[in-house]
């Protein structure tokens, strides 16, 4: 069973638009993966998961456990976790995280919860991130190898660089300028 992937469709609702129902088909992983067409219930139910995963994220980031903890325990109440048997051939048989609920968002939203869970209670909370690029807000999970991630791509990494080195040298032309008109207004005696 693949965790990493179920917890990444958590980091994928929390970062999706959900602004109309074409924006809630694209969040699925493939077209196959809905056995039904979500409704406009189901993009409500979305949104309001999307905050409160949102939450944990926040709460995970910002040195919060358990208050990371105990929004993923409501969550899993909400959205209970129920396993099973697929395939596709005889002899490539897997497990699959579902819910009993027959809409969309049930099903989606029983693997993304476990998935952050089981993730939680492998690498702990501070592992879950939201971007340092002021810009940006969206989560990611940090998979570097001492845990020193800031953002969720390389593409806001470079541009909150670029931003930065950009603030510094002006700041020192600002402070070139201001010494040498001091020199210039300081009085010959």
């Amino acid at each position: 069973m693949d965790f990493d992937a179920y917890a990444r469709m958590a980091v994928d609702l929390v970062n999706a638009p959900l602004d109309d129902l074409s924006d809630l088909k694209a969040l699925f992983p493939e077209p196959e993966w809905m056995c039904e067409d979500p409704t406009d219930r189901d993009l409500q139910i979305f949104r309001r998961a999307q905050k409160r995963l949102r939450d944990v994220f926040e709460h995970g980031s910002g040195g919060r456990e358990h208050d990371a903890v105990d929004e993923l325990n409501s969550l899993l109440e909400q959205h209970p976790v129920h396993p099973r048997i697929s395939g596709h051939e005889s002899g490539n048989w897997h497990i699959h995280v579902t819910s009993r609920g027959s809409m969309v968002s049930a099903e989606y939203l029983a693997g993304a919860v476990w998935g952050l869970s089981v993730w939680l209670c492998e690498f702990g909370s501070a592992r879950f991130g939201v971007c340092a690029d002021e810009r940006c807000g969206n989560v990611y999970l940090d998979t570097s190898s001492n845990n020193c991630r800031r953002f969720c791509s390389e593409r806001c990494a470079t541009r909150s660089h670029v931003a930065a080195h950009r603030a510094r040298k002006r700041a020192a032309i600002e402070e070139t300028a201001m010494r040498l008109d001091a020199v210039q207004l300081a009085p010959v005696g």
